[in-house]
């Protein structure tokens, strides 16, 4: 018999509430997961165009000759993404600079800003950057996305 001042919960009771705590989170990690990978995923195609939007910038100044007289073989695009962030003088100017990127997004994968970079002399799915320009830019993350294409493809 219980005496009347002793509370508390029996072990049976104990075991359907850790049973019940242990249901519910196995219901919700893996719905953690998704939305950080969904968050991921965001970040990196907004990280994408921010970078592929500076460098089509940057074609479409010095097409109009804004940037003076391109290097050899870079078919008008920048020779590597930091001169986006540096800036490059404008043509008949003497101390003014533009720039096209604040900075260089970080990559929501790999968690740096090291980017794989390919030119217009590369082939389109190579993973190796020829150097010449920089014409697009892609993720070095290996990981695949739900539908199962490589986050390197986006």
């Amino acid at each position: 018999m219980r005496r009347k001042n002793q509370r508390g919960l029996t072990l049976v009771e104990l075991v359907v509430a850790f049973s019940i705590m242990l249901i519910l989170t196995t219901m919700a990690v893996p719905l953690a997961r998704s939305r950080v990978r969904i968050e991921r995923e965001k970040e990196l195609r907004w990280a994408e165009r921010e970078i592929r939007a500076a460098i089509d910038k940057y074609k479409d100044y010095a097409d109009a000759g804004y940037l003076g007289q391109q290097k050899m073989d870079t078919d008008n695009y920048p020779d590597k993404l930091e001169t986006l962030v540096e800036g490059v003088k404008l043509q008949g100017q003497v101390d003014k600079k533009i720039r096209f990127l604040r900075r260089i997004p970080k990559d929501p994968f790999t968690n740096s800003i090291d980017w794989g970079m390919r030119s217009t002399k590369d082939d389109p799915t190579s993973n190796s950057w020829g150097g010449q320009n920089v014409f697009d830019v892609y993720t070095k993350s290996t990981d695949k996305a739900p539908d199962g294409t490589n986050y390197s493809d986006w």
